[in-house]
C-alpha cells in the first residue's frame, strides 16, 4: 500500500499517491468517485495496478469532494479540476507526464493538455470523450420528458449508493456483477468514495462537461481506448472525439476493444494495459523547456503579454474573449470576479446552459498563455498576482511623485476605454498621475530649477486632463518666463478654449504673465 500524501489546491487538500518505478510517468485523472487508499484492498483492482506499475510510475489522486480529498467544500467546476491536477503534479515534483483521463476525467485531462501543453507527454482517453453528451441530449436541455427520465435514473442510482442494493456494478462493470465477494466489498468502497449529495452534484455536472472547443489546442499524441459495448459513455462519444482531433491535425489513434464494461478494472484489463504500455514506452517528442519566469503584462498605454521577453502574438489567444477575460481580471487587481459577471461580460444577454463550459474554455486559453496565473473556485476567478508581473501593480507601489509621473506611459487599456468595468480604475490611475505630475512640475518650476521638466510634465497633465486649470496657467507662465513667448501665447489659446468648453472664462494673459 503506497503512502497517501496531500497537495493543496484552492485552499483544499487533494489526496494522492504514487506507485511503480517504470521509465515513464502517468498521472491518472480520476473518474466520478473513487478512494485511492481503499482501492488497494481489492485483488481485482490490484491486478490492474500491478500491470500499470510494471512499466510506469503511476500518480493517482482523489478529486475534491471525493475519496480521501477534502469533502467539506462545494464540488468544483471543470477549470478548478485542472488546478487540482496541476497541484498534484507540483507536489509530486512532476514537470511533465502522460495523462490518463478515465470516464469523467477525460474532459479534465483534455482541458489540462490544452492549457499546459509543455507538461503533457501524451494523452490517454479511456471510456470517455470531449463531451459526455450528444448534441441531441444537449438540445433537450434541463427540461422536458427526456430530462425528467434522466433525472429519475440518477435519483434511483443515488438512492442505493453504498448499500448492498447498489446498481453500480450492473451498469458500470457487468462482468463483475455476479462476483458476490467483490460486490460485498464494493458497497463499502462506494461509501468511502463519495456521499450521496456529492454524487448527485457530480452526476449533474458531468452532463455539462464539453471541451470540444479546445481540442484544436491539444498538440500531444493521443490514444483513445473504448470498449465497444460501453453503456455509460457510448463509443460514439469517443469516435466523435477522434474525428475532431484528426480534423485538427492531431497525432491520434483510437482502439476499440470488445466488452461492455465501463470500469477499467473490469473485463479484459490486460488488453487495456498492453495498449497503454505500447503508447507510453515509445519515443517521447522533444519539448520546449517549461518557463520559470513570470509572464510580464503591460496595460498602461497598450496591452501586451510577454513570456520569456517574447510578446505573445494575437493568434495565440484563440479569441478576443480570452484577452478580454484577462483584462477584466487585471482590472480587479487580484480581487475575485464572479463567474456570473464574467459570463455576462463575454456573452451579454445570451441565455444558454453551456456558458459555464464556454467560460472554462476561455479561462483555459488564459492559463495556457500565463502558464497558470489564475486562481478559480466555483463562484469566482481572480488573477494570481504572485505568478505574473503586471505593470500597473508595480506602478501603484511607487510613492515618489517623479517616479509616479515617469512610470505612467499612458492610460489603462486604451482599447477598452468605453467598457464599464475599466472606467473606475482608469479614472483612479489618471487622477493619481495628474496629482503626482502636477506636484513634480510645480517643484521643477520653483525658482526656475528645471523649466524644461516643468513644461514636459504640465503638458502631460493636460494630455490626461485637458481641463486642469492649474496646469494651464502654470504652463503659460513657465513658457513666458523661459522666453518662449510664441509657445506661451499658443498655450494660453488652448487654455481659453478649454475653459470656454466648460462655460468658464480663462484668466487673462496679463494676469498670468504680469504684463
Amino acid at each position: 500500500m503506497p503512502e497517501v500524501r496531500f497537495a493543496r489546491a484552492s485552499g483544499s487538500s487533494i489526496a494522492y499517491l504514487e506507485y511503480g518505478d517504470g521509465p515513464v510517468t502517468i498521472c491518472a485523472v480520476p473518474p466520478m468517485a473513487q478512494n485511492i487508499e481503499l482501492a488497494w484492498e481489492s485483488p481485482v483492482l490490484r491486478h490492474m495496478f500491478d500491470g500499470l506499475a510494471s512499466f510506469s510510475r503511476q500518480v493517482v489522486f482523489d478529486k475534491r469532494g471525493t475519496g480521501m480529498s477534502d469533502r467539506s467544500l462545494d464540488i468544483p467546476a471543470l477549470d478548478e479540476r485542472v488546478d487540482e491536477l496541476r497541484a498534484v503534479m507540483d507536489a509530486a515534483e512532476i514537470d511533465h507526464a502522460y495523462l490518463h483521463g478515465l470516464s469523467e476525467g477525460g474532459p479534465m485531462a483534455i482541458m489540462f493538455a490544452a492549457t499546459y501543453p509543455e507538461r503533457v507527454d501524451g494523452l490517454i482517453l479511456e471510456g470517455t470523450g470531449a463531451s459526455l453528451m450528444s448534441d441531441e441530449q444537449r438540445a433537450a436541455g434541463r427540461s422536458g420528458p427526456e430530462y425528467e427520465a434522466q433525472l429519475a435514473r440518477w435519483e434511483a442510482y443515488v438512492s442505493v449508493w453504498g448499500t448492498p442494493e447498489s446498481i453500480s456494478l450492473d451498469m458500470f462493470g457487468p462482468s463483475l456483477a455476479d462476483d458476490a465477494e467483490f460486490r460485498a466489498w464494493w458497497s463499502r468502497y462506494e461509501r468511502h468514495a463519495a456521499n450521496r449529495d456529492a454524487l448527485m452534484t457530480l452526476l449533474r455536472m458531468n452532463g455539462d462537461m464539453d471541451v470540444r472547443d479546445v481540442l484544436h489546442r491539444v498538440d500531444a499524441p493521443v490514444l483513445i481506448l473504448h470498449r465497444a459495448g460501453d453503456q455509460i459513455v457510448p463509443v460514439e462519444r469517443a469516435r466523435e472525439t477522434y474525428r475532431l482531433l484528426d480534423e485538427a491535425g492531431a497525432d491520434v489513434r483510437m482502439v476499440e476493444l470488445p466488452g461492455e464494461d465501463h470500469f477499467s478494472f473490469a473485463g479484459d484489463v490486460d488488453a487495456l494495459v498492453a495498449e497503454i504500455e505500447r503508447f507510453t514506452t515509445g519515443t517521447v517528442r522533444a519539448r520546449r523547456p517549461r518557463s520559470t519566469a513570470r509572464p510580464a503584462i503591460t496595460t498602461m498605454g497598450r496591452f501586451e503579454v510577454a513570456v520569456d521577453a517574447e510578446p505573445v502574438p494575437t493568434s495565440a489567444w484563440g479569441s478576443k474573449r480570452a484577452r478580454t477575460l484577462l483584462k477584466r481580471l487585471i482590472a480587479a487587481r487580484g480581487w475575485p470576479v464572479t463567474r456570473d459577471e464574467l459570463v455576462e461580460m463575454l456573452w451579454p444577454g445570451e441565455a444558454s446552459d453551456r456558458l459555464g463550459a464556454r467560460l472554462s474554455v476561455q479561462l483555459s486559453a488564459v492559463r495556457r498563455i500565463l502558464h497558470g496565473g489564475v486562481i478559480a473556485d466555483r463562484s469566482a476567478i481572480r488573477l494570481d498576482l504572485d505568478a505574473v508581473d503586471v505593470d500597473l501593480e508595480r506602478w501603484f507601489d511607487l510613492d515618489d511623485d517623479d517616479a509616479v509621473a515617469d512610470g505612467y506611459p499612458g492610460e489603462l487599456l486604451p482599447d477598452d476605454r468605453y467598457d464599464d468595468w475599466s472606467g473606475p480604475l482608469r479614472d483612479e490611475m489618471r487622477t493619481r498621475f495628474v496629482t503626482a505630475a502636477r506636484r513634480a512640475a510645480d517643484r521643477a518650476d520653483t525658482d526656475r530649477a528645471d523649466s524644461d521638466r516643468a513644461v514636459e510634465l504640465y503638458r502631460r497633465v493636460l494630455a490626461a486632463d485637458p481641463f486642469d486649470e492649474h496646469s494651464h496657467r502654470r504652463l503659460v507662465a513657465t513658457l513666458h518666463a523661459d522666453g518662449r513667448s510664441g509657445d506661451a501665447r499658443d498655450a494660453h489659446g488652448t487654455y481659453a478654449a478649454a475653459m470656454a468648453e466648460l462655460g468658464l472664462e480663462a484668466e487673462t494673459w496679463e494676469s498670468i504673465v504680469g504684463s
